[in-house]
């Protein structure tokens, strides 16, 4: 299978995976960015965004807690 036949087609999970963390740090490349733009699906990268934000906003949360738990606070 060659680029060409590959770039037709929408992303996979994890090209869009790839797309939200490479723009949550803002590193994004054009090529990624034209083809999310082209074939992917907006509710699909909003989706993705929500649960990463999520998914990042515990997770700092967690490691506040275990700062505090093992600070005596």
């Amino acid at each position: 299978m060659n680029d060409e036949s590959r770039d037709h087609k929408a992303p996979t999970f994890w090209q869009m995976l790839h797309s939200v963390l490479a723009a949550a740090f803002g590193v994004q490349s054009g090529k990624n960015r034209e083809r999310d733009f082209t074939h992917g699906k907006p509710s699909h990268f909003i989706a993705l965004g929500l649960l990463f934000t999520g998914v990042f906003v515990l997770v700092l949360y967690g490691l506040v807690q275990l700062i505090l738990h093992f600070a005596g606070l």
